[in-house]
Formats: structure tokens, C-alpha cells, sequence
């Protein structure tokens, strides 16, 4: 495991910041065609009460194909982690770093969207408990 200081985890920011767009671009994407295929959203007809599906099993329609989405999604978040940080949510794009504070272990905290790390919290913590930079 890479331990970061504060210097070292903001240095790599401007390195990030472009794959962590990209995998927020990919996961919104993903999001969006699981939603277009969801047969409760579109595609049903209501006939005496019962529901029928546009594309079922035997359907001739092709099944929806998210897999090199995915795939995408997950070498996005190895590729981010190959720099020793973690990526702890595709959504919101936090990523951890690995440091101490005063002899403990504790995870340097940033967000997508803002400018550098400035937070962190205790390795049993998450992003809600987030506390100020200070040293």
C-alpha cells in the first residue's frame, strides 16, 4: 500500500481529475441505458389486467449489451488505483488516499469537483465524517 502526504496526494489531482470525469461520463452513461432497457419504464401494455413484455425471453429483439460499458467502468477505476489511491464511489467520484495523522492510519479525502485534497477521515470512517486538513 502507498502512503500519501497531503503534497503528494495534490500532485496527482490534475492527473485524476480527467479519468475520474471519465469514469463519472461512463457510470451516467451505464445509468442511463440500464434505464432505456427497464421493460416496467417502457414497453408494457396493460390487456385484462395482465402486463406484457415487448422484448421477453424469446423475444426476436436483441438483449441489451452493457458489457464493454462495464468493462470500461472497471479498467477506468484500475487505471486510477495503479496510482495507489481508492476509489471508493463511482457516483459521487471520492477517492481516498492512504496517510497517517499523528501516528494512525487515516484516508486522505477528495471529490470530484474540487480543487485539492483538503479533507480526511479515519480508515473506519467514510465520507460523511470528513474533517478539515490541517497538517
Amino acid at each position: 500500500m502507498k502512503w500519501f502526504s497531503p503534497e503528494r496526494a495534490n500532485a496527482l489531482i490534475p492527473k485524476l481529475t480527467p479519468l475520474i470525469d471519465e469514469l463519472l461520463a461512463r457510470r451516467q452513461e451505464l445509468a442511463i441505458k440500464l434505464l432505456e432497457s427497464d421493460p416496467a419504464l417502457h414497453g408494457v401494455s396493460s390487456q385484462g389486467g395482465q402486463s406484457m413484455r415487448l422484448a421477453g425471453p424469446r423475444s426476436p429483439f436483441p438483449a441489451p449489451k452493457f458489457g464493454e460499458l462495464k468493462g470500461e467502468i472497471v479498467r477506468l477505476i484500475h487505471r486510477i488505483e495503479s496510482f495507489g489511491c481508492i476509489v471508493k464511489d463511482i457516483d459521487l467520484g471520492l477517492v481516498d488516499f492512504p496517510s497517517h495523522r499523528e501516528g494512525t492510519a487515516v484516508n486522505l479525502c477528495w471529490k470530484a469537483g474540487e480543487h485539492d485534497v483538503a479533507f480526511w477521515h479515519g480508515m473506519d470512517e467514510g465520507f460523511s465524517d470528513r474533517k478539515p486538513l490541517d497538517f
